[in-house]
Parts: C-alpha cells; sequence; structure tokens
C-alpha cells in the first residue's frame, strides 16, 4: 500500500529537480544568448506547469505574484482599443508576457532549495563574460560593434555587472565583518575588475546612474555615519582617479550634454537629444487618452504618425520612449501606470530585511526602476528578464525563509 505513493513522491520530487536545473541554466544563458533564453524559458514554463496543484494559486492573492498578472491582463484588454494591426497589438503584448514567469518563479522557489544555485549561477556566468570581455579587449578583437564586448552591446554588458558589482558587496562587507579578510580581499579584487570595465572598456552611462544610486542605498541601510562619510570619501578618490585616467568615461559622459547642445542648435538627431524628444511626445500622447491610454502595440504608430513630413530629431519614428513609465502611459493611460508602479512598490516591500538574498532582491528592483527612467527596461529582453528572474528567484527564497521562520516544524 505504500508503494504507489512513495512512487508518486519520487516522481515529484524528480520533475521539481528537473525544474530545478532548467531555472539554472535559464540564469547562466541569459548574459549570452537571447536565443537560449528564449528556448529555455518555454521548457522551463513546461516543466513548471507539470509540478503546479492547487494550492500555488494563493500566490496570485498577494501583490508580489498577483500585480504582474494583472498588468499583462491590462495589456491584454489593451489590444481591444488599439487602433493599429492584430500583429502590432500581438507585438506590443509581448512585451508584457514575460511577467507571468514571476508568480511562477515565486510558488517554485518558495518550495525549493535550489534558489541560491540559480542566483549564483547568474553571477558565475557574468564572472565568465568579465573575463572574456578583457581578453578580446587585450587582444584587441573585436566580436560586437562595441569593444571589449563579447555578445550584445556595452550598455546590456555593464547593466549586468552593475548587478553582479552590488551583490558581491553585500558579500564582501559581511565577510570583513567577521574578519574573514581573505574571502573580503576576493570579493572586493572583483569589484574591483568589474567597475574598471565599465570605466576602461565598455560602460552603459544608466548603469553607472544604477551603480551610484545603489552604492547610496547600500550605505544608508548598512553602514553608520562614520562609515557613510569613509565610503563617500573613498568613493570621491576613486571617481576622480578613474575620471582623471580614463578618457573613454569622461567622453562617454560628456556626450549627454554636448548631444543636448547639438540637437538644440541643429535639430540634428543625437542619443541625448532623442530621448528629449521622446519624453515630450509621450506626455503628449499620454494627455491625449489619460485614463485607459490608446491600446497595446500602438507606440510605434503614435511616433510615426507624429514624424510625418517632418526632418531631424523631430522626423524620427521611435519604437519605443526609452522610458518605462511612458511606455506603459501611452497604451495603457494612468490606469496601467498606477498598476506598474503599484507592482514595483510590492516587490521593493517583499525584500525588507536582512541578508544577502534580500538586498539581492532589492538591488534587482532598484536597478529596474532607476533604469526605467532611460529605457524601457521592462519590456526589454536582458533587462526585463533580469527582473524577472532575479524577483522571481530571490523572492521565492524570502517567501520560503519567512514560512520556515512561522513554521519552525517545517
Amino acid at each position: 500500500m505504500l508503494t504507489l505513493p512513495l512512487g508518486k513522491n519520487l516522481d515529484r520530487a524528480a520533475r521539481l529537480r528537473v525544474v530545478d536545473v532548467l531555472a539554472v541554466l535559464f540564469a547562466v544563458s541569459l548574459p549570452w544568448s537571447t536565443s537560449a533564453t528564449g528556448i529555455l524559458s518555454i521548457v522551463w514554463l513546461v516543466a513548471v506547469l507539470a509540478t503546479l496543484d492547487r494550492g500555488d494559486r494563493d500566490i496570485l492573492l498577494t501583490p508580489a505574484g498577483g500585480l504582474p498578472v494583472l498588468l499583462v491582463l491590462l495589456g491584454i484588454a489593451g489590444m481591444a482599443w488599439a487602433d493599429v494591426s492584430l500583429a502590432e497589438r500581438w507585438n506590443g503584448l509581448e512585451s508584457f508576457l514575460k511577467l507571468l514567469f514571476i508568480p511562477l518563479l515565486l510558488v517554485h522557489f518558495r518550495r525549493s532549495d535550489a534558489g541560491m544555485h540559480v542566483l549564483a549561477g547568474y553571477a558565475f556566468s557574468c564572472v565568465v563574460l568579465l573575463l572574456a570581455s578583457y581578453l578580446i579587449a587585450i587582444l584587441n578583437i573585436r566580436l560586437t560593434q562595441d569593444p571589449g564586448v563579447p555578445v550584445k552591446n556595452a550598455a546590456t554588458q555593464s547593466g549586468e555587472f552593475a548587478t553582479c558589482m552590488l551583490g558581491v558587496l553585500w558579500l564582501a562587507y559581511d565577510w570583513a565583518a567577521r574578519r574573514k579578510w581573505h574571502w573580503a580581499a576576493g570579493a572586493g579584487i572583483l569589484i574591483l575588475a568589474m567597475f574598471a570595465n565599465m570605466a576602461f572598456v565598455a560602460t552603459g552611462r544608466t548603469a553607472l546612474v544604477v551603480v551610484v544610486v545603489l552604492i547610496a542605498l547600500f550605505a544608508a541601510l548598512h553602514l553608520t555615519w562614520r562609515g557613510i562619510a569613509l565610503v563617500a570619501a573613498a568613493a570621491a578618490v576613486l571617481v576622480a582617479v578613474v575620471w582623471l585616467s580614463s578618457p573613454y568615461l569622461r567622453d562617454r559622459t560628456r556626450t549627454v550634454w554636448t548631444d543636448l547642445q547639438v540637437t538644440e542648435t541643429t535639430g540634428r538627431p543625437t542619443s541625448s537629444g532623442e530621448r528629449m524628444e521622446f519624453a515630450r511626445r509621450s506626455v503628449a500622447f499620454i494627455r491625449e487618452a489619460p485614463l485607459i491610454g490608446h491600446g497595446t502595440g500602438t507606440i510605434h504608430a503614435l511616433f510615426e504618425k507624429a514624424a510625418a513630413g517632418k526632418t531631424g530629431v523631430a522626423g524620427v519614428a521611435a519604437t519605443n520612449p526609452h522610458n518605462q513609465t511612458f511606455a506603459v502611459g501611452i497604451q495603457l493611460g494612468f490606469m496601467g501606470i498606477a498598476v506598474l508602479w503599484a507592482m514595483w512598490i510590492a516587490h521593493l516591500l517583499l525584500f525588507r530585511g536582512p541578508g544577502l538574498v534580500a538586498w539581492i532582491g532589492l538591488v534587482v528592483v532598484v536597478q529596474n526602476i532607476v533604469g526605467s527612467a532611460f529605457n524601457s527596461h521592462l519590456f526589454d529582453f536582458l533587462q526585463g528578464w533580469t527582473y524577472v528572474i532575479g524577483v522571481g528567484v530571490a523572492g521565492g527564497i524570502m517567501l520560503r525563509t519567512r514560512a520556515a521562520a512561522d513554521d519552525p516544524s517545517r
């Protein structure tokens, strides 16, 4: 009589382990291959759906798990009032769909003990990417449009390093507090290596802003006033040294201002000038349909219509407004914006508390919020999946830890 239940338990345990392994591969692939990540996301989805039961639906009643689903449902509803082709509506909806993985990841990793393996796999993959970046930079091999970038581009690579740097920062702080000096030194070297890569090899300006914000947040949460003063002084010295020794970083930073001047003076499209124009138009589009927006998939059509017959920066038809709030607001109005920000706040609250996992989750959410002021990061492939995996896995670990604390017998 015991044979059948035991067999079922073993079968379920095996299926759960398959989901764990696929999740690790999913995270490892993210810094490297869009195709591999896309395929693994579907395979993982099929595998995890086979392990769910009725009790798992409770995650949808929580803000952290329910609000991403609500935002997707609004995206589906927005297809009904969008005045564009069905293909354009579907393309717009695809940007939302990855958010459906958040509650599934929360459910799985609140019952699995493999969450840290997934986070460690992503970090290890970024370290390999770091080594590859330095190798091709030293050998002067160009594999992409950005020197020193083995795959994708400088903006995504520096964003990945920013995530890892800030996660490792907590480890360095913890090891130093426990006087594990060798481990702390190793973590410090890795942090400096990633920062040097961003400063001298390939950087995205958004990643630099994110690093500054997250270091300030770390200091506020974990250091005394004396520690904050020491960190601020050390950071000022480091920034001064890097600024003076890196023409590349100085040029990347100065172009923000010079691009704006060029666009204002000549009307010629530049990176910064286009972003200002996109922001101005986005506000106008939202004013035209403030409550429910223009519908899912309408962004490009609206920009095309606004750019028709114009030249220079005014004649650029964007595919996205380079701001997540605008990207949602244009399509779903203030209704969508409210759900977007409620989701971000819910995920911030999910990571209240001490410890490495809480800090990693906070890093992922704050990075996405800050980065989304300059890009549509939730809708971008790598940044969007980084948010989904980071929040889902770290959030699942947090839920598992809290459940164990509430019920010591578990």
